[in-house]
């Protein structure tokens, strides 16, 4: 598998919904129509942003079927695989149809907080379970653990199919110490929106994107200014796109990104008990935002 594939802008696809709750296929087609329009590097299926904490198996395999599907080659196609219990993830990557699928997402364990040397080992597992690449997830404010970054490093020397990781974890010298010491042919991906031009500026590769389910070409654009240093320009795109990003946080993921979808005619803003469509007010001020955009 190339590396280079899991470079520029990936976007982290919600999953949308019909009213009565149902996962709304042909919402999912236009949503995958409009970012590959908007000129995305690589989709990401079934990832935290499209609820999978709410979905069936059954759902699950159905979805990323259909993203795969609807994508056609166009673009690779990543498929998160997470979870807080290594047996059970090993056999889901065992008995999920991966079928075109180019690698595997997975988020470091939560809620039960492993020692590096459980994450370790945790993700030593999984990768031997698959020979599909791996794109490690450390998202600290999700999960109550920090993969940090030697063993992230310990990782990526050991596992040949552990190729990238997406860093959420906003902590900038953490960043730097991962970027400064990861091997030639390790990628990094950004995950906070917020913070690309920083860390693309220090090395970066790419993002995986909440915000390009929406802002697409916005947040394509930003990327590539930077890819080719005109910083100066990139920044300017980027303070115009900060208040619908941060609106799009306002109150929680991805309830702000279905209620911009949903102004933009993609989908019904329809979410999965315990997340529940932004309030009011913050609607009103999405709509705003639109406009000015």
């Amino acid at each position: 598998m190339n590396k280079v594939l899991f470079k520029g802008t990936g976007v982290a696809l919600i999953t949308p919904f019909t009213e009565s709750g149902n996962v709304d296929y042909e919402a999912l087609g236009n949503l995958v129509n409009h970012v590959l329009k908007g000129g995305v590097d690589f989709l990401v299926a079934l990832g935290t942003t499209a609820e999978t904490p709410t979905l069936s198996n059954k759902e699950k395999q159905e979805i990323l079927s259909a993203v795969v599907n609807y994508c056609n080659g166009a673009v690779p196609v990543v498929c998160g695989m997470g979870g807080n219990n290594t047996d059970e993830l090993i056999t889901q990557l065992k008995e999920f149809d991966l079928r075109g699928v180019d690698a595997i997402l997975s988020v470091a364990p939560y809620y039960n907080r492993p020692s590096q040397e459980g994450m370790y080992q945790h993700f030593k597992a999984v990768a031997a379970a698959t020979n599909k690449p791996i794109i490690l997830y450390n998202v600290p404010a999700r999960t109550g653990s920090n993969l940090l970054p030697a063993t992230v490093l310990r990782l990526a020397a050991d596992c040949k199919n552990i190729i990238a990781i997406k860093e959420a974890s906003g902590n900038i010298p953490q960043c730097m110490e991962l970027l400064q010491n990861k091997p030639d042919g390790f990628t990094v991906l950004s995950g906070d929106d917020n913070l690309v031009i920083a860390q693309v500026a220090l090395g970066m590769e790419g993002v995986i994107s909440v915000a390009a389910n929406c802002f697409t070409k916005e947040m394509t654009e930003v990327m590539n200014l930077c890819f080719v240093n005109k910083f100066d320009k990139a920044r300017k795109a980027h303070y115009k796109l900060m208040p619908g990003i941060d609106l799009l946080f306002a109150e929680g993921n991805p309830a702000g990104v279905k209620s911009v979808l949903n102004h933009m005619g993609i989908c019904k803003n329809v979410l999965r008990l315990p997340l529940v469509p932004v309030s009011m007010n913050t609607s009103d001020k999405i709509a705003a935002v639109m406009k000015g955009l």
